[in-house]
């Protein structure tokens, strides 16, 4: 849902793969529409991308999430989008009947090798299955005045 809080040049995804099987919905609008792609959508000013990941796939999919690795970074002049490996909460898909016309579970498989599943999506269904790959959250002491801070490296450093 479009508003004033929104940060146009920041967008986020998250992949959810359960029982050999990832989540994607149907878009109904612009590039992507008609095809089955990923859920995800722009950060909110004030918003971390983990927490716009959590927000989106419950309104468009109802599916509780937990962002974990960053998996993929696409960035451009005009924007950037940060996608992360999401493990699957509780809830079951449901359409928003707004962003998308259907939110299901699709064979791993199958979804590597549909047309009306786009390029992108299929690249990021791919770095997923990669275990124990992305970048992985980080702790680190940072300075309380400016919030929560959030550091992901390469491997996990103690």
């Amino acid at each position: 849902m479009e508003n004033n809080h929104t940060n146009w040049c920041q967008s986020v995804t998250g992949i959810v793969i359960k029982d050999n099987k990832v989540l994607l919905a149907r878009h109904t609008y612009g590039s992507g529409k008609g095809k089955l792609i990923v859920p995800g959508g722009y950060v909110e000013y004030g918003e971390t991308p983990q927490d716009a990941v959590k927000r989106e796939y419950l309104e468009e999919t109802n599916i509780v999430v937990e962002p974990t690795n960053i998996i993929g970074i696409r960035f451009n002049a005009h924007d950037w989008y940060i996608a992360f490996k999401a493990d699957y909460i509780s809830g079951e898909p449901t359409s928003d009947h707004d962003e998308n016309s259907e939110v299901i579970w699709l064979e791993i498989e199958e979804a590597l090798s549909r047309h009306d599943v786009p390029d992108l999506t299929k690249k990021l269904i791919q770095c997923a299955l990669q275990d124990d790959q992305g970048l992985v959250p980080l702790p680190y002491q940072g300075n309380p005045r400016n919030g929560p801070g959030y550091l992901y490296g390469i491997n996990k450093v103690k």
